[in-house]
């Protein structure tokens, strides 16, 4: 099982990183600037995308744990209808985003309340990258796919086309070309359409591999369609709930002052390149607990979840490690601001012990995800933000940023302990 969980986790370890990696340039060539809101300005873009992004998280996390299920039962016609399903839908929420992009922007830029010198800068990014979302959209649900299929290699391989692409055009319109802040936007759009061309391109290759048949009649199988719908519906409440808090870390922030968000955003890279990691052990349990839900087989359930958990921890203490040592020379690396670099190290401690604090809750996501239990993940991350609301009520007043910081730490731990509550459930529903 150790091989097999390293087979699949390796390529999602690599995928995973490399996309805060990317979040790490885009950071790097615009800390470069001169003047701390052309970071602010990325991160509040970013932050409105991943908001939007997250909310349609549906697509990889619904898809991930109904293609491995079909894939446990051998059902190839079944595997086919999941990856047409998914795409569908990711087309056509792409589309949607572009249709009320004015409302969108307006709306996220009136809730985070970056000061006038941000403000214009993030609208430029978002009204450039919005373009992309149907390409962006159609690559979750392919990726997701994948990784039901345990074809983590072929993720991987769009994942760095996709974030070696990006940055590679990041470089070269920020900096070669000094197109500033669009330059990342245009970067990130022309990237997420190269990108869904080899997607598709690799799921038709498998699916020739693969035995089964498409099959109009199941594919639009109103059975099936009312159990994604539901799938679907749960998970996006549950993103909406943790995208908005994050939405109000960032704003929170930024309503401090312009350094602020700009330090807040430097260590959120840290942040994201720790859960990348994490996740990578996380989408593997996804994978093999739906496959053995599939096949209906306890036995490889348990195995599953005690193998990648182990492998999660080790990798947290790995990150703990990673940001102590090195975390003061990568924040120089990401920024030349003084006030910036002086802000960032003074809330480094935080990120420091978050990789121990947060990676039950990324783990226990995984098994949530693999055995589509939506509801139950709904359910815990609603009671997980109204405790991370009330702590942000109270410590953010008291002690300003490190408040904000110590706030998130409650909802990781709330997230794990809301979805360890539930989690024998699902080992009680797996038939002998």
């Amino acid at each position: 099982m150790n091989q097999k969980v390293w087979r699949l986790a390796g390529p999602l370890i690599i995928s995973n990183i490399s996309i805060p990696l990317l979040g790490a340039v885009d950071t790097a060539v615009v800390g470069h600037l001169p003047g701390p809101q052309y970071i602010g300005a990325v991160a509040v873009g970013a932050i409105i995308f991943t908001a939007l992004y997250a909310g349609t998280s549906f697509l990889r996390m619904a898809t991930v744990g109904l293609s491995a299920q079909a894939r446990g039962t051998g059902d190839g016609s079944e595997v086919r209808a999941v990856l047409a399903r998914a795409a569908l839908f990711g087309a056509g929420i792409g589309l949607l985003i572009i249709l009320l992009q004015a409302p969108l922007g307006w709306l996220g830029l009136q809730l985070i309340g970056a000061g006038v010198d941000v403000e214009p800068l993030a609208r430029e990014y978002f009204y450039i990258r919005v373009w992309a979302a149907p390409a962006a959209m159609m690559n979750i649900a392919i990726i997701g796919w994948l990784i039901g299929a345990q074809n983590t290699r072929a993720s991987l391989w769009l994942y760095l086309l996709m974030n070696g692409l990006n940055a590679g055009l990041d470089l070269w319109f920020v900096i070669g070309l000094e197109w500033g802040v669009a330059g990342v936007a245009w970067a990130t759009l022309i990237s997420q359409y190269v990108t869904l061309s080899l997607g598709i391109f690799i799921a038709a290759r498998m699916l020739r591999r693969i035995e089964g048949r498409w099959n109009r009649t199941n594919l639009l199988d109103k059975k099936a369609f009312k159990r994604l719908a539901m799938i679907n519906r749960d998970i996006f409440i549950r993103s909406m709930f943790l995208q908005a808090a994050l939405f109000t870390f960032t704003s929170l922030g930024a309503r401090i002052s312009t350094v602020i968000l700009a330090a807040n955003a430097i260590l959120m890279v840290f942040q994201h390149i720790m859960s990348a990691g994490v996740d990578g052990f996380a989408h593997t349990a996804g994978a093999l607990v739906g496959e053995s839900i599939g096949e209906k087989s306890r036995k490889n359930f348990r195995d599953a979840v005690r193998i990648t958990t182990l492998w999660s921890f080790g990798f947290s203490v790995f990150f703990c490690a990673l940001f102590y040592f090195a975390g003061p020379t990568v924040i120089d690396l990401m920024t030349s601001v003084p006030e910036v670099r002086m802000a960032t190290r003074e809330y480094l401690p935080w990120m420091v012990i978050t990789p121990l604090v947060g990676f039950a809750s990324y783990q226990l996501d995984g098994f949530f995800i693999g055995a589509t239990r939506a509801a139950d993940m709904r359910d815990a991350m609603l009671v997980s933000v109204v405790i991370y609301a009330l702590a942000l009520a109270i410590l953010v007043p008291w002690i300003g940023n490190h408040g904000l910081w110590l706030g998130f730490i409650v909802l990781l731990i709330a997230r794990a302990v809301t979805l360890y509550m539930r989690f024998p459930k699902i080992e009680r529903s797996i038939e002998h």
